[in-house]
């Protein structure tokens, strides 16, 4: 009846989630629909329909995974099936608002994955043949992953060739190479420390050496990671390089338990990461990039600085879905794919997402630490450490905390290789997470799970306050830079200010419609001082001086400035200058001077009212 009773409150637990996220879902999917209507500040619109067909099919699956799990009648992490839905519709909103085409990909391939994940609950034994055929499920995926040096591709048509693919479908053997690699890791760790544990209960002195215990470990683990790290760098895949390293270091940690396993990981990290830069360009200019990013911000480091910018201009609310500008940032589907959401969800948007991965974080730990068996902690605290350890990698690219790695932010990212390998891992943890009734279950010391979990909770929150870094000290001297292309682009949106003679005759105008607003002079003459504004060649004059009066960031009430940019990512109409210059009196001294060499400012000595200026 209790073991019923929780069974049934876990469930609850499941479906409140379900729906909190399901509400949240739909919520962004709506205000998607009326994003072109609140951009254009007009009704007379079209309207975006076609991402609802990617919310319907990731409701009907998350929807049947609930029920599937239901019917299991066992008791699992409430949490985990939640957090996939939650990061995965995300990222697929946030991809069909920048390339429908890949979010209607990206949502076929949450389909595809959630009914593996479903056929996945039907295999109890999943773990058990996982252990024991590791050696062959690691090898074949060695394999496939070598074949991509002799028939690799890229889907894009340049960079390096990591996928193999046929018919427009694409495979990135790296992604389940680090799942079976944290299997076998697993398997192997658990198998050694059982075997080394019997044999010296059988010896007159019984005595588990930490050396004698690492030497077993080190020489059949390093050998079969090193072959899949020689691979990945032939690659020229460092980000994944990078991910296999980390997790192997902190499995070995995790068995032993000496420090000085997570020096020598960290030299060993230090030591590749020069290597590679040495070796390969495309490590030379990332490093290059993230050390001095404001040297070449329009070459080389184009995509970090437009990432940054993207950033700081989402300020604490965002710009809102499909109203931001994230289709600046180069390959925000995916690599940056965290700056799209920082500039549209804004700074507490991103924080409540490093948020449910820091839960992810914390539930995986907890699954690790009551599993029934080594193996099984092993492989949850493995499974646990690439979902966060990747996740803290390529945040920490897109906000310069670390230098860019093109690994994918699990289960947001835009692929299919990546999104079907996070599902994995979460159908294991919620294998391991159903074995609650321990049959033997070995003396193991908690604390380096803790240290572990301490760290990696660590980075996320340092990812958090980089991010606010950006928004709230720099964000003002970010969105001020020349190279951001948002000032120009709100000026088709927003209305600026008319500059007016004396007598309230135009001199510099708006016109057109929302979408469509151009600037024209219409007294060329007075352009050295009146000035112009253009995306091309900047501001000058009294355009560049009265700015911020011109689009509305200034000379309006602080509420209403405040509201519009939380309505419409905007700031409201421009303010209307008028200026003391009188047209008639300078169109006559204009003609006076024609064709001559000559300099004249009329105003009014009592005042100081300038007139005009020839």
């Amino acid at each position: 009846m209790i073991n019923n009773h929780s069974q049934n409150f876990q469930s609850r637990r499941q479906i409140i989630l379900l729906r909190f996220t399901a509400l949240i879902i739909f919520l962004d999917a709506l205000v998607l629909t009326l994003s072109p209507a609140v951009r254009a500040r007009s009704w007379q619109v079209i309207y975006r329909w076609d991402h609802w067909s990617g919310v319907f099919l990731w409701a009907l699956s998350f929807g049947v995974a609930h029920v599937a799990l239901k019917r299991k009648h066992v008791k699992v992490d409430p949490f985990l099936l939640p957090i996939f839905a939650l990061l995965s519709g995300l990222g697929m909103l946030t991809i069909w608002r920048l390339l429908p085409d890949f979010g209607l990909r990206q949502s076929v391939w949450i389909l595809l994955t959630v009914l593996i994940l479903i056929l996945g609950l039907n295999f109890p034994n999943l773990l058990m043949v996982l252990r024991q055929y590791k050696y062959l499920w690691l090898t074949a995926s060695l394999l496939l992953t070598a074949l991509t040096l002799l028939f690799g591709t890229n889907p894009l048509g340049y960079g390096p060739r990591m996928w193999l693919g046929c018919c427009g479908i694409y495979l990135q053997p790296s992604e389940p190479l680090k799942l079976l690699l944290i299997v076998y890791m697993a398997s192997y760790m658990a198998d050694k420390r059982l075997h080394l544990t019997l044999s010296q209960s059988q010896s007159p002195t019984p005595f588990l050496s930490k050396s004698r215990l690492m030497l077993a470990l080190l020489a059949p683990t390093f050998s079969m990671t090193g072959m899949a790290l020689i691979l990945l760098i032939v690659q020229r895949d460092l980000g994944t390089a990078s991910i296999l390293l980390i997790i192997y270091t902190a499995l070995l940690y995790l068995m032993v338990g000496e420090k000085k396993i997570l020096i020598a990981g960290l030299v060993g990290l230090f030591v590749s990461a020069i290597c590679g830069y040495l070796l390969f360009d495309i490590v030379q200019i990332r490093v290059d990039s993230w050390l001095f990013p404001w040297v070449d911000p329009s070459g080389r480091s184009y995509q970090i600085v437009q990432s940054l910018i993207a950033i700081a201009n989402g300020g604490l609310l965002g710009r809102g879905l499909g109203i931001g500008n994230p289709g600046l940032v180069p390959i925000a589907h995916s690599d940056l794919i965290y700056a799209a959401l920082g500039e549209e969800y804004g700074l507490l948007g991103v924080i409540a997402i490093v948020l449910v991965i820091a839960v992810l974080t914390i539930r995986g730990l907890k699954i690790a630490l009551n599993a029934r068996n080594t193996y099984q902690r092993f492989l949850a605290v493995g499974l646990t450490i690439y979902l966060s350890g990747q996740s803290i990698l390529i945040i920490g690219g897109s906000v310069r905390l670390f230098p860019l790695t093109g690994v994918t932010l699990p289960f947001i990212s835009y692929g299919g290789s990546s999104l079907l390998v996070s599902a994995l891992a979460i159908l294991l943890l919620i294998h391991i997470s159903a074995c609650t009734e321990v049959q033997y279950q070995q003396e193991f010391n908690h604390k380096p799970y803790l240290q572990t979990g301490i760290v990696f909770l660590a980075g996320l929150i340092l990812l958090s306050l980089v991010s606010g870094w950006w928004v709230i000290i720099r964000g003002d001297d970010l969105l001020s830079r020349t190279d951001n292309a948002r000032r120009s682009i709100s000026d088709r949106y927003v209305h600026r200010g008319t500059i007016y003679d004396r007598d309230l005759d135009p001199i510099n105008i708006s016109f057109g419609e929302s979408g469509d607003y151009t600037r024209e002079y219409l007294y060329p003459s007075l352009s050295n001082v009146v000035g112009y504004t253009s995306s091309v060649f900047g501001q000058a004059g009294l355009e560049a001086s009265m700015d911020d009066y011109l689009r509305g960031l200034r000379g309006n009430s602080s509420s209403l400035v405040w509201w519009n940019q939380l309505l419409y990512g905007q700031p409201p109409p421009g303010i209307d200058i008028r200026l003391t210059i009188d047209l008639d009196i300078q169109q006559k001294i204009d003609q006076k001077i024609k064709d001559r060499t000559a300099a004249i400012v009329m105003m009014d000595n009592s005042t100081g009212e300038i007139y005009a200026v020839a």
